[in-house]
């Protein structure tokens, strides 16, 4: 491939200049070279105010990986190895470490099987911006001549494919939708007596015995939803492949960022109909009520490793437009105190509000209660830590996860439930969550 390669070396870093029809990343040949990729798609989304720091960043490769299950140190052991690395880690968290934070069990079912942690160190790390790539690596393990290779297997020509890849999959729901709305008024019972204000209810979608190509996938489901958190992990064999709008936490410096996603709906072609949408979120009473319950849970959340008085929020119901839908969300921030960990951040914060409900404890054991599935990934976080310990999260929504050992493909899709939801109307915004990945999968 023709490009520009005039670069620099600073320390361990090369910067190179590409044309500007040379920045699609070919992610397959990564796929089938190395265990370990993360592709993170900012698609030039997201408000001014909180950008993220790059068009893409991807981590190739590993030097050294971070799993584990069921371990009461689990967060000891997490920050043991970040501080004897101190450079890039890429992975996630799953939503069920809320067990090694409070005192709760997940026991529904989980075919997905994923590690309750998964982080790596990689080899190579290119953050794109426009047309230059900053490469990153590590010297002690690989040289500048691997390195180069590794930046021009991502920018190779991808291999032609066969126009003729068409399948049948079976898309089955885990509960009917007559389960779905009897739980929904059991869990609105909860919230008349007391028990709690609001609660994510969520419900999954899977197909079994699925070889699927993974990559395919996801380019057809980042083009139609052009999220500012778009994802495609590979770990191992076990693949992220996602689209989702919300941020989970940011930390840069001292200032930590949450933005709180509660408030959903459709759009449409018509700019004077999709106006008339947008409009009738931002007046939505049901749907500011739940935004601003979620956004007191991060408050409060915050403040446990926030300065004194330095817990703001700086958005309050903004809304936003997504190729899919239209989103309210709300930016909390506070400065940290002085040695506040990364672990310390995520168990204060960890899970976040608006995939549990409030109170979060109570809302989190009607969760295990009613809903048929172990969430695992879903509304767990995914995102990188730099080598300064800022960081970036994503949450894990709007997701297609994929276990290619057992060929099992999931997805989840949920809503806030409130004293004032009604469940036909909560079971069709579960169900156009679910567009982008029921058209993907069904394509």
């Amino acid at each position: 491939m023709e490009q520009t390669r005039v670069y620099t070396k600073m320390l361990k870093h090369l910067k190179y200049y590409l044309q500007p029809d040379c920045s699609n990343i070919n992610i397959e040949a990564l796929n089938e070279r190395f265990k370990n990729v993360c592709i993170f798609d900012s698609n030039s989304q997201y408000n001014s105010e909180t950008p993220s720091q790059f068009d893409k960043l991807i981590a190739v490769g590993c030097v050294e990986e971070f799993i584990i299950n069921d371990s009461i140190d689990l967060f000891e052991h997490l920050q043991q190895f970040y501080d004897k690395r101190k450079g890039w880690l890429f992975g996630y968290i799953t939503y069920d470490i809320k067990n090694n934070i409070e005192q709760l069990c997940s026991e529904n079912a989980d075919k997905l099987s994923f590690p309750e942690l998964h982080f790596f160190c990689p080899k190579v790390v290119l953050q794109i911006n426009e047309n230059i790539v900053s490469v990153f690596y590590d010297a002690d393990f690989l040289s500048e001549k691997e390195t180069e290779a590794i930046f021009n297997l991502c920018f190779s020509p991808p291999n032609k494919k066969s126009e003729n890849n068409f399948y049948e999959i079976n898309i089955q729901s885990k509960i009917t939708k007559q389960e779905y709305i009897d739980a929904v008024n059991q869990l609105k019972q909860h919230i008349r007596k007391g028990d709690i204000y609001e609660v994510n209810f969520c419900q999954e979608f899977f197909v079994e015995d699925l070889e699927m190509d993974t990559v395919s996938i996801y380019e057809k489901l980042n083009e139609i939803s052009r999220a500012p958190f778009s994802a495609y992990c590979k770990f191992d064999k076990q693949y992220l492949l996602s689209a989702s709008p919300e941020r989970f936490l940011k930390k840069s410096g001292n200032k930590l960022i949450s933005q709180p996603i509660k408030g959903t709906i459709k759009r449409a072609e018509n700019k004077l109909e999709d106006d008339a949408l947008k409009q009738k979120l931002k007046n939505d009473a049901k749907e500011r009520s739940e935004n601003v319950m979620i956004v007191d849970l991060v408050r409060n959340d915050l403040s446990r490793i926030a300065s004194r008085g330095s817990v703001s929020v700086d958005q309050l119901f903004g809304i936003y437009s997504f190729k899919q839908v239209h989103q309210m969300i709300s930016t909390v921030s506070c400065k940290l105190q002085p040695i506040t960990s990364f672990t310390d951040i995520i168990k204060s914060t960890f899970p976040m509000g608006s995939m549990t409900g409030a109170p979060k404890v109570s809302a989190m054991k009607l969760i295990e209660q009613f809903e048929s599935t172990k969430r695992g990934l879903y509304s767990g976080a995914v995102g990188y830590v730099t080598p300064d310990g800022d960081f970036d999260f994503s949450v894990v929504i709007r997701s297609i996860l994929h276990n290619a050992e057992n060929k099992y493909t999931s997805f989840m899709v949920g809503s806030a439930i409130t004293d004032k939801a009604n469940a036909e109307q909560e079971f069709e915004e579960c169900l156009l969550k679910a567009k982008a990945m029921f058209e993907v999968l069904n394509n």
